[in-house]
């Protein structure tokens, strides 16, 4: 971070709970802002940086990741030539073990609509991320209910109602394969997508998002029954019933429209 070409106006440290002695980069750095929380997930130490940020615009780098040198100057030129958009994100390089990892198709970047291309799993890194802190004024910050998938979460509602631009260059490098990685940690990470994706249920992209959550809650229900979780078991198949329910009602709706 401190390699920018694009020199950030503050840098802050949000240590959540760590024991690896973070707080003496302070002795090093002086002018860094060190902040120390009791472990209590990444959406509270995002949040409590976002609230210490004294800037207009906000940057999030995650520790398991690297910025390019050139990134925040790439991002800075964009938002200056475009100034109605208040978000923009990367492509990314993947790393592991010390070797770049072909990024699966579903991945690639494709920069039209954000919400579109983010419904069924998150395509926006964190750490990829510059916006403007209205909107977490607009739409609140990271949800901190959510275990994993708070970046889904909160990139949807900004999503809904802002344009979410692509800067298309390979400007944060992403290590993969580490034990503390939370994606490692969580099994059935849409567990956490759904619980995101029902608060769109009554917006524009309704019928998507129903069609979405049925296909996920299918899945889900398949692996409860393989692994014998009976209390998942009730639970997804209560929420089919719902869903397939509410989709029948839009079919009927939309039938008689059309009559």
């Amino acid at each position: 971070m401190l390699s920018q070409t694009f020199t950030a106006d503050e840098i802050i440290i949000i240590d959540d709970g760590s024991s690896d002695k973070t707080q003496k980069i302070t002795q090093d750095f002086p002018n860094i802002r060190y902040f120390y929380q009791k472990n209590s997930g990444v959406s509270s130490a995002r949040n409590l940086g976002i609230k210490k940020a004294k800037n207009e615009w906000i940057a999030f780098l995650d520790s398991d990741d690297e910025w390019h040198l050139h990134k925040l100057q790439e991002q800075a030129a964009f938002h200056k030539h475009n100034s109605n958009i208040l978000m923009s994100y990367t492509d990314e390089q993947w790393i592991r073990e010390g070797k770049d990892v072909k990024i699966p198709k579903k991945f690639q970047k494709i920069g039209k609509n954000a919400f579109l291309e983010n419904i069924s799993y998150c395509n926006i890194a964190p750490s990829s991320v510059v916006l403007h802190r209205s909107l977490f004024d607009a739409v609140g910050l990271f949800d901190t209910g959510l275990e994993v998938c708070e970046d889904y979460d909160l990139w949807l509602r900004i999503a809904l109602d802002f344009e979410i631009a692509l800067v298309n260059k390979k400007l944060i490098k992403k290590y993969a394969g580490h034990d503390d990685q939370l994606s490692y940690k969580h099994w059935g990470m849409d567990r956490f997508r759904v619980v995101a994706l029902e608060k769109f249920l009554d917006t524009e992209y309704e019928h998507l998002v129903l069609e979405t959550l049925i296909q996920k809650y299918m899945l889900l229900l398949k692996g409860a029954i393989k692994y014998d979780k009976i209390a998942d078991i009730e639970i997804y198949e209560r929420k089919l019933k719902f869903l397939r329910l509410k989709r029948q009602d839009e079919n009927l709706a939309s039938e008689e429209q059309e009559m």
